[in-house]
């Protein structure tokens, strides 16, 4: 297996909303993907994304999105909970691809303003996360009450959430290398 190539693990913002405190969550879990030795990481912020609503599916696939996906080894998804679920636009974009995640490993944070950190949305967001052949991990990252979880220049004030993101990335790390070496070694025949 090629370990000298880096694993690819790209970091999705899954809200376009203004104001969002997900951002922060996101712009933090790309500090501490970036700080893993062999791992490369991008934001992938789906407000970017040139994604057409009269159609779906892989009929609206945004290019840049899709080479990123094919690329990936694993990703991380910061995902919002409104209203006991994930954003529509998320959805609209992770079902834009398909063969692009077919054992790949993925980790979600889910953030919320209340004190749940996201748990519903992360229920709620797994089983469409299987359903497009991607593999989870087992271990979440919740951000409660995101809004004061970090100062006003994007700091975070919560440095408990430092040691639980290490837990996580070690796991998704595992997962992704695993993952690529049976895609890559191991014939489903």
């Amino acid at each position: 297996m090629d370990m000298e190539r880096p694993l690819y693990i790209p970091v999705i913002l899954g809200t376009a909303r203004k104001g969002r405190a997900s951002e922060n969550v996101a712009r933090f879990m790309l500090g501490e993907v970036g700080k893993r030795e062999g791992v490369e990481t991008e934001l992938i912020d789906i407000r970017d994304l040139d994604l057409p609503f009269d159609d779906e599916g892989e009929a609206i696939k945004d290019v840049r999105f899709s080479g990123q996906m094919s690329r990936a080894d694993a990703l991380v998804v910061v995902v919002p909970e409104y209203n006991h679920g994930y954003p529509g636009l998320l959805k609209h974009a992770l079902d834009t691809n398909l063969k692009e995640y077919i054992h790949k490993a993925v980790g979600v944070c889910g953030v919320s303003a209340g004190g749940f950190g996201g748990v519903r949305v992360v229920q709620g967001l797994l089983p469409v996360l299987r359903e497009l052949g991607l593999v989870t991990i087992f271990w979440d990252m919740n951000f409660a009450a995101a809004h004061k979880l970090f100062d006003e220049s994007g700091a975070l004030l919560e440095r408990s959430y430092v040691r639980r993101a290490d837990q996580f990335l070690k796991e998704l790390i595992w997962m992704a290398k695993v993952l690529r070496h049976g895609r890559e070694k191991v014939s489903l025949g």
